[in-house]
């Protein structure tokens, strides 16, 4: 396995956010956590990435224990991040918000290779090179953040909620968007709040439940269980 959350356990403010989670992500696989809003996925990859402190259990990327470890460091070592909100830099422009992070980590490929590499998931931004970030839309802003972290080039994109509130109209772009990432070689965490939202192509997913992994499989056994379908459609 590239990643692998053993028994996680996470307290905010006084309260336990994730109790004992564990999950794994292996080389090019596309691995979903899906929950309802304030089940835990966002604190799950905020952990992953080191900004929030652990109270227990490890977390490792390719062997090497990430627990401690300054947010800073995990570009270095191969992990891409996109935050739920996006967080484009509305006075920049498209062209220079994805150029923005390449110097922070130094890889085989030069930064322009790179660059190019991002255009490649989305072509459509080549269309707003000069557009400033706080002209684009819902849909635009997610696939600047998801190109420029692959700017970075990651062996794994941790992704924040994909698809939530953007036009259905843009929802096959980002799909296809992932299925190029996963073609190129890597892997990607994503955190969905929307079942139906999740890319047919997973490999896997994880349930998670105030806080607890409730549920492992593929999309097609999670169908399969009435129980875990009322807790992630929210019917239950």
């Amino acid at each position: 396995m590239s990643l692998e959350l053993n028994k996680v356990s996470v307290t905010l403010l006084g309260n336990q956010v994730l109790h004992e989670v564990s999950l794994s992500v292996a080389p090019g696989e596309l691995v979903c956590l899906v929950g309802r809003n304030g089940a835990g996925k966002t604190t799950t990859l905020r952990s992953i990435m080191g900004y929030q402190k652990l109270d227990s259990g490890d977390i490792r990327w390719k062997s090497k224990n990430l627990r401690g470890l300054p947010t800073y460091a995990m570009a270095d070592l191969g992990l891409g991040y996109t935050p739920e909100g996006s967080d484009v830099f509305g006075d920049l422009t498209v062209e220079d918000n994805i150029a923005l992070p390449t110097w922070t980590r130094k890889t085989a490929k030069g930064a322009d290779e790179r660059i190019q590499v991002a255009y490649n998931i989305f072509p459509k931004l080549k269309q707003y090179l000069h557009r400033g970030g706080q002209q684009l839309s819902g849909g635009e802003r997610k696939m600047v953040s998801i190109a420029r972290a692959i700017a970075l080039d990651p062996e794994m994109l941790i992704l924040d909620e994909a698809f939530e509130g953007l036009s259905p109209a843009i929802l096959p772009t980002i799909s296809d968007g992932l299925r190029e990432i996963l073609r190129q070689g890597r892997s990607v965490l994503l955190a969905e709040s929307n079942f139906y939202h999740l890319p047919s192509f997973a490999d896997r997913i994880y349930v998670i439940e105030r806080g607890e992994i409730v549920f492992h499989g593929t999309l097609d056994e999670a169908t399969q269980h009435p129980e875990t379908m009322k807790i992630i459609t929210g019917t239950g």
